[in-house]
């Protein structure tokens, strides 16, 4: 079961231009109402319909009792720009704006609501006010149509509160080389994170009071049968056990004033010899039940992770863009068996933070790059697999090194073919990935470290990021063969 995830609770409000029928918009909202019913869409029906801004006042007070967090601003008719705007400024949550498609033509006299043209005028007065409010991509429809876009704006609206009511806690710097990882962090704060960055002494001294803690047999047992025949390492469960409480503790103690919470751990070069063990299995653990856990102090990467988690309900991972896949491998497994081209596909790869639920057979066993240098007994405790097939989709929310917030997404699958190789690792497609490489991770400087989706969230995560303040051209995806980046050199 997820922990650390946003509710919402979904009100809506009518709008109502004076110079039409309130009725007519009163009408409407009822019957959006009771197509989220059928759809099994919670949302409360604010009773006030706002003409003026003493309704916009009445009706803002109705939903804030009600305890709604997210509102859906519905134009039964063309609406009062300023009011319906005013209560958008004046909502303490994220707001979508729809408006209702006209009901027949036996209709469109009295009963014409123009709320097609009342959009525009929407849409300019936000802009006016220096306002941001979700407007679907197609923002006027039928009852049943409103109420598949409230459906998909539930989600967006979970991962904004999630978002403006995070804590980022982090542990010690970036590692030597690893600067890719470092980004200015003013832009989370723009976007109402809280950052508590530790020491990671303080992550050792907290560790070591736990020693001996009651709960530890319990976890350790629950770890042995998650993992069944691949737990190879039994004698470093206890102490991975000992570093799960102490994160889980450290979360409930430090998220203060906020609901919400990821972390950005490190994991070498001192973590194994001072720990005893390296902490990837524990991450992919707190990732299942809904704590993301970035690696080598990802911050952003951790934040990528949260939205990720929220946005799809379901575990997400992080992995180095990591390889190329061998011309064999490729031959053998994937040539004439998949549409794609070899340069379409990479490894995607984490030494072993993936959650054991998203792997095939995974393994408890020892960190095989850092045991090139330390004893074995203290690189135990990463979790080996290859990643389960299927539609991911490859993100990642990343400020520039002059605090300018952009973002990709990529959608792809994680073939069924066999690695070959170490880690928590899949061979991923995502179609004409080589000039995605090129011209958007290369040329935008982003790290190598992306945030992974199980399924593809793709529309979810574009519209999402536009709300949370990413310009649109800020926003990358894999352009189609035939569409040039702009850095592209078109001889």
């Amino acid at each position: 079961m997820k922990i650390n995830m946003p509710e919402i609770k979904m009100g809506i409000v009518a709008v109502s231009r004076d110079c039409f029928p309130m009725s007519l918009s009163e009408n409407r909202r009822k019957k959006v109402v009771e197509a989220c019913g059928k759809k099994n869409i919670a949302i409360y029906e604010c009773p006030v319909c706002i003409e003026n801004e003493k309704d916009m006042r009445r009706a803002l007070a109705d939903v804030n009792a009600a305890g709604c967090n997210a509102l859906v601003v519905y134009l039964g008719n063309f609406g009062p720009e300023s009011s319906e705007t005013l209560l958008i400024k004046e909502f303490a949550g994220p707001s979508m704006v729809i408006a209702a498609a006209e009901e027949g033509d036996s209709n469109l006299i009295d009963g014409r609501g123009d709320a097609y043209c009342g959009m525009l005028n929407a849409s300019y007065n936000l802009k006016l006010r220096n306002l941001k409010a979700y407007i679907p991509e197609y923002p006027v429809g039928t009852a049943d149509e409103c109420a598949d876009m409230i459906a998909e704006f539930t989600t967006i609206a979970k991962a904004y509160v999630g978002v403006h009511n995070l804590k980022v806690i982090s542990f010690g710097p970036r590692p030597q080389d690893f600067l890719a990882c470092n980004a200015p962090i003013k832009q989370l704060y723009n976007l109402g994170i809280e950052i508590e960055e530790n020491s990671e002494l303080d992550l050792f001294e907290s560790f070591n009071k736990h020693a001996g803690d009651s709960r530890i047999k319990d976890v350790a047992a629950d770890m042995a049968a998650e993992l069944g025949a691949g737990n190879k390492k039994p004698e470093v469960l206890e102490k991975l056990a000992q570093y799960e409480i102490t994160l889980l503790d450290w979360v409930e103690e430090h998220k203060g004033s906020r609901d919400f919470v990821c972390i950005a751990g490190k994991c070498w070069p001192a973590f194994q010899t001072q720990f005893g063990f390296v902490p990837c299995y524990v991450n992919g653990r707190l990732c299942k039940k809904g704590i993301p856990v970035s690696c080598e102090v990802d911050i952003y990467g951790a934040v990528s992770e949260f939205i990720g988690t929220v946005v799809s309900g379901d575990t997400v991972t992080l992995l180095d863009i990591n390889n190329t896949v061998p011309s064999n491998i490729y031959e053998e497994d994937i040539q004439g068996k998949f549409d794609y081209k070899i340069c379409d596909t990479f490894m995607g790869f984490h030494c072993g933070n993936t959650a054991a639920e998203k792997m095939v057979n995974p393994v408890m066993c020892n960190q095989r790059i850092m045991a090139r240098t330390l004893p074995e007994e203290v690189t135990n405790g990463t979790c080996e697999g290859d990643i389960v097939p299927g539609d991911v989709t490859v993100y990642r929310l990343q400020s520039t090194s002059d605090a300018k917030l952009r973002a990709y997404i990529a959608h792809g699958e994680v073939l069924p073919v066999a690695t070959r190789s170490f880690g928590s690792i899949g061979i991923i497609a995502i179609p004409e990935m080589k000039r995605f490489y090129r011209h958007v991770l290369i040329e935008k400087n982003y790290p190598h470290h992306a945030a992974v989706t199980f399924g593809h969230h793709g529309k979810l995560l574009y519209d999402l990021f536009k709300l949370l303040g990413v310009e649109p051209a800020e926003i990358d995806y894999n352009q189609p063969a035939g569409v040039r980046y702009a850095t592209e050199n078109p001889f």
